[in-house]
């Protein structure tokens, strides 16, 4: 069980920045290339990259080659469903700011 613990902590840090966050909003429903996905992200072509890298070396997204350009995909079903939940929790309407932590 720790050792899953281990390895979930890194794949939440690994998709823990907000480009990657973006990233990955992008590709739950589809492929895209480095090109398309710089366009949405409105960041360099650099950045971008440097964020893929990222998210390859961790297993979260995979890749294939077409001609000149590189298509970008999520490898693991599960990451998917963690971006759903994440988008229906936080996303889908306007979070409270009232809080009763310290009653």
């Amino acid at each position: 069980m720790y050792e899953q613990v281990e390895d979930l902590a890194l794949l939440l840090k690994s998709i823990s920045h907000p480009i990657r966050l973006k990233i990955l909003c992008l590709l739950q429903d589809q492929e895209l290339s480095v090109s398309e996905i710089r366009n949405s992200v409105k960041t360099s072509g650099a950045n971008i990259t440097q964020h893929l890298n990222i998210l390859r070396n961790q297993g979260v997204i995979d890749f294939r080659k077409e001609s000149n350009f590189i298509y970008n995909r999520i490898e693991d079903e599960r990451i998917i469903e963690l971006m759903k939940a994440l988008q229906h929790i936080f996303c889908s309407k306007p979070q409270k700011t009232t809080s009763n932590h310290n009653a």
